[in-house]
């Protein structure tokens, strides 16, 4: 038994943050923040939106274009770092319990911006290992919920969404995941991290505690092992697998910022209209931005039964992850 990429779905929040807007905030501009990132604007979830609506909406568009029927998901994983709630309950049994799902298999996973490409892996496993047959995955984040938006560093950066694929068991070989590789390194822990709010911060102070509970990130550090490390990986993972470059059709990076994207790209020699890029238009959505980038081509026509796909993701903790998948609907 085989894993196979089924359908994509996403859900973009209809509020745009701009450049302009966060100029008015703090000290930046459009100019400043296209240069260093890509990024234009990014979505920003209605206070009234939790998490889990921004992944319901996304994976029931996932489950109606999967040609399964949603009685027949069996588990649900989700990829989150700014969950409904902090540790209990999952933002995956909360998205259960909104779709109406009982009685199944369902937990969140923390491995930030790698997130879909870790859950991916998971979804694989436990339907080639015969315990699970058709996998919703769910990347989903409101960003904007752990951002301070007084740091010019990292406000720039990140907006919200959400992205849903679903994974069923296949027996043709032709259409399985051909390949997963996810990896991590605790000792760069402190270059992106949410710092506060669990048992090894402390608790000193009323101020100090509401901070640290917004993202913090070393933004020069953590490019330049963002690079390195994708690049070694993507590389790797087509040397493991005897492909090439010219073998993929849409390679979807974690739509972090343009300059590391081109850089991972370049040193692949892949031509521009094999890179996806949507990170000028919805900025880092960390776990929910390599499936909604996949929605993207989707919904524009450009991704057909077949097409083969090179994810790739680098995250805090640090994680990152690679894999090759083929799209293969079932309609």
């Amino acid at each position: 038994m085989y894993a196979a990429l089924r359908s994509i779905g996403a859900y973009i929040p209809k509020k745009i943050l701009s450049n302009d807007d966060l100029s008015k905030l703090v000290d930046t501009s459009d100019e400043w923040i296209t240069k260093r990132t890509g990024i234009k604007e990014r979505h920003i979830a209605d206070d009234s939106e939790f998490t889990s609506d921004l992944g319901v909406k996304a994976a029931s568009l996932a489950i109606e274009r999967s040609g399964i029927d949603k009685d027949d998901i069996d588990m649900i994983i989700v990829a989150t770092i700014s969950p409904d709630y902090f540790n209990m309950p999952s933002t995956a049994t909360v998205i259960a319990n909104k779709l109406n799902l009982k009685n199944i298999t369902a937990f969140d996973i923390s491995a930030a911006c790698t997130g879909f490409v870790y859950i991916l892996s998971i979804a694989k496993a436990f339907i080639e290992s015969g315990m699970k047959k058709n996998v919703l995955i769910v990347g989903a984040e409101k960003l904007s919920a752990i951002t301070d938006y007084s740091d010019r560093g990292t406000c720039i950066l990140f907006g919200d969404g959400a992205g849903a694929a679903v994974i069923g068991a296949t027996e043709n070989k032709d259409e399985a995941i051909v390949d997963i590789h996810t990896g991590s390194d605790g000792s760069y822990a402190d270059l992106l991290m949410t710092p506060n709010g669990g048992s090894g911060s402390a608790h000193d102070a009323l101020d100090q505690e509401n901070a640290s509970c917004f993202m913090q990130m070393k933004g020069n550090e953590t490019f330049k092992v963002a690079v390195k490390t994708l690049t070694s990986d993507v590389k790797d993972i087509l040397i493991n697998n005897n492909m090439t470059s010219e073998q993929i059709t849409h390679f979807v990076p974690h739509q972090a910022n343009y300059r590391i994207i081109k850089a991972v790209g370049d040193a692949l020699k892949l031509k521009e209209e094999q890179v996806v890029l949507t990170v000028h238009k919805y900025g880092n959505t960390s776990g929910a931005s390599i499936p909604m980038a996949i929605n993207d081509i989707y919904d524009e026509g450009k991704l057909k039964k077949g097409d083969m796909l090179l994810l790739d993701a680098f995250g805090g903790g640090l994680t990152w992850g690679s894999a090759l998948v083929p799209f293969s609907p079932l309609k």
